[in-house]
């Protein structure tokens, strides 16, 4: 069993996929033996969507957040935020956290809106799932500040250095990896992939973007979350069960509001 830890089944087009509709994506992921999907928010707009997609669909999971480079016409409230997550389709809050990378939003708002998302998921005891990119040291000093460990969560689609997949470590967070892995340019990476202990690894596909090798270029979707986990098995000179069933495991761990059927 393989679990897509991170997507966004709204954002895919089922044209793009030679697709009649959603539900042939969803069948060709079971088919890969894809047994579960968290479709993950990163605007509340679209939250009624995503929510609507996790009660159609069995194996799908939702979270509630705004992602940092967002841009919105009001900033989420942690009232409104909870009253969101406390579906029970909503296993997490977020995409959370900061983007430097680009100036979308000012750093000031983006701290804000990432002090109200880690509240939230205090408030209703769900895992936090961590956008960060070009931020490690705020990114770190927030979550250290505001006692995130007690939540725990993930940080999603990991492209930082093994200094900050260590402090992620020491706070209680899982390190997820995705396509980007396979990619020509992630020596760096792959090198930490091998030092994240199983039990804090997570797979994702961030579908539909960043297909992994051999699909890059086209379109991603969680049917293609397996070749993270081939690729994992071979750099860690593991079983490609051993990974299936070791990132399976975590994502039930760390979403502990989530039942497995």
């Amino acid at each position: 069993m393989l679990i897509d830890s991170h997507c966004h089944l709204n954002h895919l087009k089922p044209s793009d996929y030679d697709c009649k509709n959603l539900d042939e994506i969803i069948a060709a992921a079971n088919a890969a033996d894809v047994a579960h999907i968290l479709s993950v928010c990163v605007h509340l707009d679209e939250f009624s969507e995503i929510l609507d997609i996790a009660k159609k669909y069995d194996c799908v999971l939702a979270s509630v957040g705004v992602q940092p480079s967002e841009q919105v016409t009001t900033e989420p409230t942690m009232e409104e935020l909870i009253r969101l997550g406390q579906d029970c389709h909503v296993v997490g809050i977020g995409e959370a956290g900061l983007d430097y990378h680009y100036d979308y939003v000012d750093q000031k708002t983006q701290r804000a809106r990432f002090l109200t998302h880690i509240l939230a998921a205090k408030q209703l005891g769900k895992p936090l799932i961590i956008h960060t990119r070009a931020a490690k040291k705020d990114t770190l000093d927030i979550l250290r500040g505001e006692s995130a460990e007690t939540v725990g969560g993930v940080m999603h689609c990991f492209t930082e250095d093994w200094e900050m997949a260590k402090a992620a470590l020491d706070l209680n967070f899982y390190i997820s990896f995705s396509g980007i892995i396979t990619f020509k340019n992630a020596d760096s990476l792959r090198q930490i992939v091998k030092k994240i202990p199983l039990d804090r690894l997570l797979i994702e596909t961030d579908a539909p973007y960043l297909a992994p090798v051999p699909y890059r270029g086209k379109p991603n979707q969680p049917a293609y979350v397996g070749e993270v986990a081939k690729l994992i098995a071979s750099l860690r000179n593991e079983k490609y069960e051993i990974i299936a069933k070791a990132t399976s495991s975590n994502f039930i761990n760390l979403f502990s509001n989530y039942s497995a059927p």
